[in-house]
């Protein structure tokens, strides 16, 4: 899953990014208004976590910009506008969610795995497929009630086929859910970990439709 921070401030910006990292997500940090459209009219993103008070072009302007490019991308208003009225104008803009800062990195893990699950339609939590279990919030992966170790991008790009069941996520859409900016992957780094997850959890499990991507057929 990526996402797109628009955050001033130094601190909380590194801060979010470095703790959304270690979450398994890939994250792209932007520090003022302009550059957050630019990155959403431009990349790929799962969710936007937007300040209020961004130089440039406030947040109230790119959520304006996002929503009229009709663009159904989750955000999450993360700022210290902590007046009723704010909180009403954001969420009546578009936002899906608003945050008061401060606010601690587990509540907005949280907040994140909520929406993220709301936009894919989902009700449950857990993701299953047959006898295979994927917990997004404690990051446990277990087969036929054992558990399965998984690397971070493993853990990350399995998550994102079972969102996916039934569907043919191409390589670009894996990809683009996988690394951020900073990330400069192997060519052949997409095709290491579909390897290594079906080493894991049985070969048959992943299909590949050669020239088009991969797919993890329904149950």
């Amino acid at each position: 899953m990526r996402l797109l921070i628009a955050e001033d401030d130094p601190q909380l910006g590194d801060g979010l990014t470095v703790g959304l990292r270690q979450d398994g997500y890939a994250v792209d940090w932007v520090k003022d208004g302009v550059a957050a459209d630019l990155a959403l009219k431009t990349e790929t993103y799962d969710l936007l976590v937007l300040d209020l008070g961004l130089p440039r072009l406030d947040g109230m302007g790119v959520l304006a910009h996002l929503r009229e490019r009709g663009q159904a991308l989750p955000v999450l208003i993360l700022t210290a506008r902590d007046a009723t009225g704010d909180k009403i104008a954001g969420l009546d803009a578009g936002a899906d969610d608003y945050l008061v800062k401060p606010v601690s990195l587990d509540e907005l893990a949280a907040r994140v795995r909520a929406l993220a699950r709301r936009a894919a339609g989902r009700a449950q939590p857990l993701l299953r497929h047959g006898d295979l279990v994927l917990d997004p919030a404690a990051r446990e992966v277990t087969l036929a009630g054992a558990p399965v170790e998984l690397s971070t991008r493993e853990f990350s790009l399995l998550q994102m086929l079972l969102e996916n069941a039934g569907r043919v996520m191409t390589r670009a859409q894996l990809e683009a859910s996988l690394y951020g900016w900073r990330d400069e992957p192997d060519s052949n780094a997409l095709e290491v970990h579909i390897h290594h997850l079906r080493k894991k959890l049985g070969a048959e499990r992943i299909k590949t439709l050669r020239g088009i991507g991969y797919t993890l057929p329904k149950p």
